[in-house]
């Protein structure tokens, strides 16, 4: 790499940390920021990479089923049989973000809710939906904790848009064909607002 180039790269996002640093400095006095390691700023920022699933679990409440039903019990071991990238992309699903706060106080109020609802019928056709501005998750009453363990992580893996906004900037832009809306329409399976 020439030095031209390896200068470039050190600076190239100067000016984008200036304003970082200067956003920072109007929260926190600047000095201060030397006595914590990158790692742990991150985490006081973003929280933790790692997913504790007992801090989820101690902001969710249910509606539509009880907390010792079974249904729930199988979706609390779907949820520790994820590995952390898994949790992740759950996160991502129901709530947008990637990662947890560090603490319950850091939720600021904010509840975790599981929806469980009767009118998918046959409920294991149907896939759960999530609404990321409620941090809510709806399910359908899953015949099995094998059946709501694939749903859920097909859900987590291929449904990434938000409020279907792929769907809608495709068919803004008049590229939506009418054979695949139709499809689309008729498979239960694409039946997820997430």
């Amino acid at each position: 790499m020439s030095l031209m180039n390896c200068f470039f790269r050190l600076h190239e996002f100067d000016e984008q940390v200036k304003a970082v640093r200067d956003g920072m400095s109007k929260v926190v006095p600047v000095p201060l920021l030397s006595l914590f390691s990158g790692y742990e700023l991150e985490t006081m920022v973003c929280g933790s990479p790692d997913i504790p699933l007992n801090l989820l679990k101690s902001v969710a409440t249910y509606k539509g089923v009880d907390s010792s039903a079974p249904l729930i019990q199988w979706f609390w071991e779907v949820m520790e049989e994820f590995t952390n990238q898994e949790r992740s992309l759950f996160l991502r699903f129901v709530w947008g973000r990637t990662r947890l706060p560090r603490t319950i106080a850091d939720f600021r109020g904010r509840d975790f809710v599981i929806q469980i609802l009767d009118k998918y019928n046959p409920p294991d056709h149907f896939l759960p939906e999530s609404y990321t501005c409620f941090f809510l998750l709806k399910m359908p009453r899953y015949s099995c904790k094998h059946v709501l363990q694939q749903k859920l992580k097909y859900a987590i893996h291929f449904c990434k848009s938000i409020d279907k906004d792929e769907y809608a900037r495709v068919a803004m832009a008049g590229d939506l064909a009418v054979s695949s809306s139709s499809d689309a329409e008729s498979d239960p399976e694409m039946d997820s607002s997430n």
